[in-house]
C-alpha cells in the first residue's frame, strides 16, 4: 500500500508542480554556472547507493561533504540557493527518486555516501531496512539542527512505529515546517 501511496501522490505532483519545476529550472541555470540538477551519491534502503536528484544550491566547487561540515556553508552557496533550501524548493526533484521507487514520501532522510558515522549506527539498529524518505519523522523534530544518535534514535522510533496514518501525519507536520521554514540551518 506504502508503495502505491508513493507512486500515485508523486506521479499527481509532478504533474502540479510542473510549471513551479520549469520555473525552478531556469532560475538555477540563469544564476548560475554548471548543471541546473544535483545527483548526490546517497544510501538507501539496505545501504544501496543511489543517485538522489536536488535542484544545484551550491557552487560546482563545493566539496562533497554535508553541508553542517563546511567551515562556511555560505561562500558556496549560488545567488538563488539559500531561498531554495529555505523553502525546500530544492527538494522537488526527489519525486523523480519516489516515482523510480528509490525513496518514500516518508522515512529517514537518505545519508550522504561518505556519512559512516550516521550510516553505521542506522545499520546498527536496523534502520537501513526502511526506505528513505522526502520527508522523515526527525526532520519534523529538528531536521539539520538533530545531532547523530538523536537523529537515529527518531528513525528508530519511525520503523518501529510506521503506518499509514503516521506517515499522513508526519506528511502534513512537514508541510507545516517547511512554510514556517524551521530547523533549516543554511
Amino acid at each position: 500500500m506504502k508503495r502505491l501511496f508513493d507512486f500515485s501522490l508523486a506521479l499527481f505532483a509532478l504533474l502540479i508542480l510542473l510549471i513551479p519545476l520549469c520555473l525552478v529550472a531556469i532560475l538555477v541555470k540563469l544564476t548560475s554556472a554548471g548543471p541546473i540538477v544535483y545527483w548526490s551519491d546517497r544510501v538507501g534502503r539496505h545501504n544501496k547507493i543511489f543517485k538522489m536528484p536536488k535542484f544545484r544550491t551550491m557552487r560546482v566547487d563545493t566539496p562533497a561533504v554535508a553541508t553542517h561540515l563546511l567551515s562556511d556553508p555560505a561562500q558556496f552557496l549560488t545567488p538563488v540557493g539559500s531561498f531554495l533550501r529555505k523553502s525546500s524548493l530544492d527538494e522537488l526533484p526527489q519525486l523523480w527518486s519516489i516515482f523510480k521507487g528509490d525513496m518514500s514520501f516518508v522515512g529517514p532522510r537518505p545519508a550522504l555516501f561518505n556519512q559512516d558515522d550516521l550510516i553505521a549506527l542506522r545499520t546498527q539498529y536496523g534502520v537501513d531496512a526502511a526506505l528513505p524518505g522526502l520527508t522523515g519523522w526527525a526532520q519534523i523534530n529538528g531536521r539539520d539542527e538533530l545531532p547523530i544518535p538523536v537523529k537515529v534514535k527518531l528513525d528508530v522510533d519511525y520503523v518501529n512505529n510506521q503506518s499509514f496514518w503516521l506517515d499522513l501525519k508526519i506528511i502534513f507536520l512537514t508541510f507545516l515546517k517547511v512554510l514556517g521554514r524551521d530547523g533549516i540551518q543554511h
